[in-house]
């Protein structure tokens, strides 16, 4: 009986904890449900991770991973690939977005800002227990660190695949000023 009495007033106290844990971080206003759409993109899967994707601009075929146990077919690719190219495209547009608001300039030319994207399936497929992981490095030339730590710092406030994993999947980001 008192578990049931207290186990309310425990979720309600974590649930505060939590909360002044991330005060720091903006609220967001955007209520993705009604926004309007700026872009739609489009995919079909046949064949789940052995299968082949067909978009508007895309034809990939799929291949299980061989740490996954699966062939790793040389020429095809896996979700967690797509996932892990997006999401480097993505926060590297924020960071260019966000970068003239803090007075920083990003380099003209391409291989001089560059996002390595990690991107795990972690867990238990025994289980049917699974989740991603995420670590980005940010190598941008011409930039010092403390300055790049700080656009790198408002584009995971802005970049919509941050947001999206924001509070569900683990993302470590780190930077290094290239020479």
């Amino acid at each position: 009986m008192a578990s049931r009495t207290l186990a309310p007033l425990l979720r309600q106290s974590l649930r505060a904890s939590t909360r002044s844990s991330f005060a720091a971080t903006p609220r967001r206003c955007l209520n993705t449900e009604t926004a309007p759409a700026l872009y739609s993109a489009r995919a079909t899967v046949v064949g789940a991770r052995t299968g082949h994707v067909d978009g508007e601009n895309l034809k990939v075929d799929l291949t299980m991973a061989k740490a996954l146990g699966g062939p790793g077919d040389a020429g095809k690719t896996n979700p967690e690939e797509l996932f892990a190219a997006g999401y480097g495209a993505c926060f590297q547009s924020a960071m260019n977005a966000v970068a003239p608001t803090l007075g920083v300039k990003m380099p003209s030319a391409p291989e001089d800002s560059i996002v390595e994207s990690t991107v795990e399936l972690v867990g238990s497929m025994k289980d049917l227990d699974m989740g991603l992981r995420v670590q980005l490095l940010v190598k941008v030339r011409g930039i010092e660190k403390e300055k790049l730590e700080e656009v790198v710092s408002k584009a995971r406030q802005v970049c919509p695949y941050s947001r999206a994993t924001r509070g569900n999947v683990w993302t470590e980001v780190r930077c290094e000023a290239m020479d």
